[in-house]
């Protein structure tokens, strides 16, 4: 219970990239056009495979929803980041701050399972395909993809319900460009032994866990690509699988060195570049590489694209005869 003796904040004053005023402008364009392609790519692909019944397969129903969640999860935090960038107040409301760190830590756990799921899936189609058709049927690949949705929207609601509990009695300047957990637990005025406790253990249920099963399914997809007799589908199924690794290791790594490692002994400004990381960039990387390494999908996006323009020119035909 607060104390009626301590002054509470009222709004946040957000930091940003404060040592770096004379590459505002720069920032600002580099963050625009990285928020632009992965809002498009995204929805590129969730139109490519709402729209292609080819691609209405398990791989491709998580993909879509990884691209749902993408688009929220960069867009928690990149248009503040981009507003900030271009304002010299640079304020957030306190409700507003805790929603944004509501939907920073639902969107980011949901990604922590469907990532989980979707390694899953990749080790039953290489390691199982005979039984891949019943393991992964659409129902069951349904309910993976609810059970993804239901826990990170469960996942989100702790941390923000105990920061919300804490006194803040001023300052009130966090050295983030958004309402991060430790920034924030940082300028409590009261004790957050607790609140540290429950997140550092909600974070190695989410993020630790999710890593180990991904790396598990990869460990066994690597062991299956291994005994493959051909060295060119070796090369061609294991570049494939490098490069979803890569960055989920980048987008685990990042997120554990954060939430799990200690981070206080590093500078603010180094925890805003990691934070760039899981933040800005594996939104982008993570449907461009599991797409764009399909040879389904751009097979896929080319018909559509065709198909589109041939629908355009017969309009184009058809206003051309009415007048």
């Amino acid at each position: 219970m607060k104390s009626p003796n301590v002054s509470t904040v009222t709004e946040f004053q957000l930091l940003g990239f404060q040592n770096l005023l004379e590459w505002q402008t720069l920032l600002f364009a580099i963050f625009l056009f990285i928020y632009f392609l992965t809002v498009t790519g995204n929805i590129v692909i969730i139109a490519v495979v709402s729209q292609e019944k080819r691609l209405h397969s398990p791989m491709n129903t998580f993909l879509k929803h990884l691209s749902f969640l993408e688009i929220g999860y960069t867009s928690t935090t990149v248009p503040l980041l981009l507003a900030n960038l271009l304002s010299q107040r640079r304020a957030i409301s306190f409700p507003a701050c805790i929603a944004q760190l509501y939907f920073f830590v639902f969107f980011g756990a949901t990604e922590c399972f469907l990532l989980a799921m979707m390694a899953y899936d990749r080790y039953l189609a290489i390691c199982s395909p005979l039984h891949y058709c019943f393991l992964m049927s659409p129902e069951i690949c349904t309910k993976l993809v609810a059970i993804s949705w239901l826990t990170g929207l469960g996942t989100g609601f702790l941390p923000s319900l105990m920061i919300s509990k804490l006194d803040f009695c001023g300052p009130n300047q966090i050295n983030h460009f958004f309402c991060d957990l430790p920034p924030l637990m940082q300028l409590s005025c009261s004790s957050v032994y607790i609140t540290e406790m429950v997140i550092f253990i909600l974070s190695v249920a989410v993020l630790c866990i999710c890593f180990f099963l991904t790396l598990v399914s990869y460990a066994f997809i690597v062991s299956s690509i291994l005994r493959i007799p051909s060295a060119s589908g070796r090369m061609k199924t294991f570049s494939t699988c490098a490069s979803h690794l890569a960055v989920v290791t980048i987008y685990y790594g990042t997120m554990i060195s954060m939430y799990v490692c200690p981070s206080a002994h590093l500078s603010p400004e180094i925890n805003k570049i990691i934070s760039v990381f899981y933040t800005v960039v594996t939104p982008l990387l993570n449907p461009v590489i599991y797409s764009l390494r399909n040879k389904d999908f751009k097979e896929a996006v080319r018909k559509v694209m065709r198909r589109n323009r041939g629908i355009c020119g017969v309009r184009r035909k058809g206003s051309f005869f009415v007048r």
